[in-house]
């Protein structure tokens, strides 16, 4: 199983005036590192919780069906399922049905209820489906999440004269980690 993104988000979770007011500044010298710093906070907050904040479009290959009819997806919460394909002898693409399958797109795992399969010619990524993922806008999400990366952008800030940009998130500042509790993966 392999997620890809297709499609990134068109903004940030936390803009630059809400990270500059957070911060306290007011000059617009140091603007381009900190629309780093946001997107680096975005990124390791979607990647220790399994989330898609903003909506995104990913594809999820699978070498074959699995046993029982539900797939779970990782990512969430998921919009939509946008198209299934499988792979025919010829190597070519056969578009399935995509009005046959049920969504359980808020579930996490995210499930997905196949009614009907169709067999694929390929031994490796023969089934993709492409969705959308994300909880929608900014507006959409989780208050606790925004403040989470807010307090990640301030700490990578700090950081900026001795751990370079791409070089982030150094470490995660105290009160993170029960901010993002609620919303991360628990395994038993």
């Amino acid at each position: 199983m392999t997620l890809i993104l297709t499609g990134p988000p068109l903004g940030e979770p936390v803009s630059l005036a809400e990270a500059k007011a957070h911060l306290r500044l007011e000059s617009d010298a140091e603007d381009s590192l900190l629309e780093n710093l946001i997107a680096a906070a975005r990124a390791h907050c979607e990647a220790i919780t399994g989330l898609a904040l903003l909506t995104q479009s990913f594809r999820l290959f699978l070498d074959d069906w699995p046993s029982a009819p539900v797939i779970q997806i990782a990512k969430s919460p998921i919009q939509a399922i946008d198209s299934m394909r499988v792979y025919d002898a010829a190597g070519l693409p056969v578009s399935l049905d995509v009005t046959d399958v049920v969504l359980d797109g808020r579930a996490r795992p995210a499930r997905l209820h196949m009614g009907s399969v169709a067999a694929t010619a390929r031994q490796i990524n023969g089934i993709e489906i492409d969705f959308t993922a994300g909880f929608g806008t900014a507006a959409d999400i989780p208050p606790e999440l925004q403040r989470a990366m807010l307090l990640h952008v301030a700490l990578m800030y700090e950081f900026r004269g001795a751990v370079p940009p791409q070089m982030q998130p150094a470490a995660v500042p105290h009160g993170y980690a029960s901010l993002v509790a609620p919303w991360q993966r628990r395994a038993i």
